[in-house]
């Protein structure tokens, strides 16, 4: 079982490391910072998705925006689009396809975010969610794990962290690691005394 243990440890750890030496992908990372504070200071909201994992990554984003990472300071506008009785209602009306464009659509306004999580790239109702976004004048963040991905082409910026296998888990424990580092940007920026 301890082989099982350090195997998983250091393939986390091999997956962190390249993504810490792909400048492209941490300038993408600064570059939706810079956009999340932005619309913090334009006074917009921020909404964010994904199915299972990524629904908890985009709820565990939101959370830590309107309550608190490491700072004592103001809540900001941010909601994760994961009302059980939106999401039911939704689905049973149009589709699973479009329980979150139907929310951006009645929520979303021009200047609001969109962060759009899929470790595919290629979720229908996340790329609903996009088209819906753009169309309403919001800018779109991915957090994708392959690229040239169907949601990289819906995006303003496109962060992918590629894990280095063929299963999800790894490309979600990387989305966390890019979700903290957004949330602590916005802190550093936002409320550079704590306040």
């Amino acid at each position: 079982m301890i082989e099982i243990v350090r195997a998983a440890m250091s393939g986390a750890a091999e997956a962190l490391s390249n993504l810490r030496q792909d400048e492209t992908t941490l300038a993408a990372v600064a570059a939706a910072g810079d956009l999340l504070v932005a619309a913090f200071l334009q006074g917009r909201s921020v909404y964010s998705c994904g199915n299972g994992g990524s629904m908890c990554d985009a709820m565990h984003f939101a959370e830590e925006l309107s309550g608190k990472f490491r700072r004592e300071r103001k809540a900001l506008p941010a909601m994760a689009i994961s009302d059980p009785a939106h999401l039911s209602c939704a689905a049973n009306d149009f589709g699973y396809d479009s329980v979150f464009a139907r929310f951006v659509e009645a929520h979303g306004r021009q200047g609001d975010v969109l962060l759009a999580i899929s470790t595919s790239g290629n979720s229908p109702n996340i790329l609903a969610a996009a088209t819906v976004a753009r169309q309403a004048g919001m800018k779109v963040i991915a957090l994708t794990g392959k690229k040239g991905c169907k949601l990289e082409a819906l995006a303003d910026i496109n962060i992918c962290t590629p894990g280095g296998t063929p299963y999800s888990d790894r490309v979600q424990e990387l989305h966390i690691k890019v979700i903290h580092t957004l949330i602590e940007l916005c802190e550093h920026r936002l409320f550079p005394a704590g306040k």
